[in-house]
């Protein structure tokens, strides 16, 4: 039987999510933006489940899957895909996990923008400190994963 994965600082955000002003992104933190395509972006998550966590997400806001044109799917798919590359040539995780969280129900923190998470995941990258601590361990600043991802992307 799987056993069950705490994540105890994701509560405040959700919960808070729709009292932010703005949309992060229609108004993304710019420190944080990967790469731009022609209808679609790749950003950093600012609240990562794990070192490198990030989204593709289309320009245009739009909170239904199913209102996103085949255009835009289909380059976010790209940038996700290239989010892979640059990820395993810069990190070498041990896998990922991809989703959409559509609805508050399914986790997702910003439910008017739709957007695809694409999380690297090592064997053994869980540990003790967010269920005994409330804390979580990001071995590396945002603006230097950003950094290297850039430079990956770029390549």
């Amino acid at each position: 039987m799987p056993k069950p994965l705490w994540a105890p600082w994701r509560l405040e955000y959700v919960e808070q999510a729709d009292e932010r002003p703005g949309c992060i992104f229609c108004d993304p933190e710019a420190e944080l933006v990967l790469a731009r395509a022609g209808s679609a972006f790749l950003l950093l998550n600012r609240f990562p489940y794990s070192a490198g966590h990030l989204m593709a997400a289309p320009l245009r806001h739009v909170g239904e899957y199913g209102a996103l044109t085949d255009d835009e799917v289909l380059e976010i798919h790209r940038l996700a895909a290239a989010a892979l590359g640059a990820l395993a040539a810069e990190y070498a995780p041990d896998g990922y996990n991809l989703g959409w969280n559509l609805g508050r129900s399914a986790g997702a923190g910003v439910v008017d923008h739709v957007h695809l998470h694409v999380v690297p995941r090592w064997l053994g990258d869980t540990n003790f400190m967010p269920v005994l601590a409330d804390t979580k361990v990001i071995p590396e600043a945002l603006t230097a994963t950003a950094e290297r991802l850039r430079a990956r992307l770029a390549d």
